[in-house]
């Protein structure tokens, strides 16, 4: 790139971070578009459409140099406004964070992230954003298991809110991404407590707010079929489990003093006693 100003050719401090120094290297190199007449246009980035006249970043083939890939954003993001695109999608893998000071320099925002890459957004238009916002909501299921004595397969937890308490409850866990409900149900009581259960039926789904990291919840609760009965307790996750008389079970403070874990167990009960 011919630097009209050779003052400002960027410096790297060793002892900055990897995003600060690739922050310095892209402000420094503010001037990179005011090419000499002749140099070569700047190469876009690879991009495909999306169904909403938006554009979704090839993040394969990003540049490695924060100077360069600056050069084709700003080339690329004019020519997309021209053509009337909107939302704009850039993946950054792991080993190219070197490039996110940069893209929130040019004014993107973090959509989400996963171990390997981080999401960032960015809106051409002038108008209001209508991008989707991240994931809203966290999956969780509970799984009523009960034999033929009605004696409800019940856990007490190492971890989390009821950690201590006394309180036995059924077993639960969060589904996997891209997990069927059915499939991750059974997985959850077979983790926790060793007991293989064939899935019956959803009883209800309890909805609620303020779940870790500001999230709502939905809380499927299901009914099994217990196939074995033997128990082999989750050391890492479950302090002890049992099979608990129902009566005994559902007198616990629980489900007693809470109405909607009250009128789901009672949607339970009533759910196996018709069978």
């Amino acid at each position: 790139f011919g630097l009209t100003n050779p003052d400002k050719q960027s410096t790297l401090i060793a002892s900055l971070s990897l995003g600060e120094a690739a922050l310095m290297e892209y402000e420094t190199n503010g001037d990179v578009l005011n090419k000499p007449s002749g140099q070569q246009e700047p190469e876009l980035l690879n991009a495909c459409e999306d169904m909403y006249d938006g554009m979704i970043v090839e993040p394969d083939n990003l540049h490695l140099d924060v100077p360069g890939f600056v050069s084709s954003l700003k080339a690329s993001l004019s020519k997309w406004a021209q053509q009337g695109k909107k939302g704009v999608w850039i993946k950054v893998p792991r080993e190219n964070a070197n490039l996110v000071p940069a893209l929130i320099q040019e004014g993107f925002w973090y959509h989400h992230a996963e171990r390997t890459y981080v999401m960032l957004v960015y809106w051409i238009p002038k108008s209001a954003c209508t991008l989707p916002a991240n994931a809203s909501h966290q999956v969780g299921v509970g799984a009523f298991v009960m034999n033929d004595n009605r004696e409800v397969l019940a856990v007490q937890e190492k971890n989390g809110p009821y950690r201590g308490s006394g309180i036995w409850k059924m077993p639960t866990g969060l589904l996997h991404q891209g997990e069927d409900v059915f499939t991750g149900v059974q997985r959850e009581v077979k983790e926790e407590t060793g007991i293989d259960a064939e899935f019956l039926e959803v009883v209800g789904i309890r909805h609620f707010h303020n779940a870790p990291f500001n999230k709502s919840d939905l809380y499927i609760v299901c009914i099994l079929r217990p196939l074995s009965f033997d128990i082999e307790t989750q050391e890492t996750e479950i302090t002890a489990a049992q099979w608990m008389p129902i009566e005994e079970f559902a007198t616990q403070p629980k489900y007693q003093e809470s109405e909607p874990s009250k009128k789901l167990l009672d949607l339970c009960i009533a759910s196996f006693e018709k069978r």
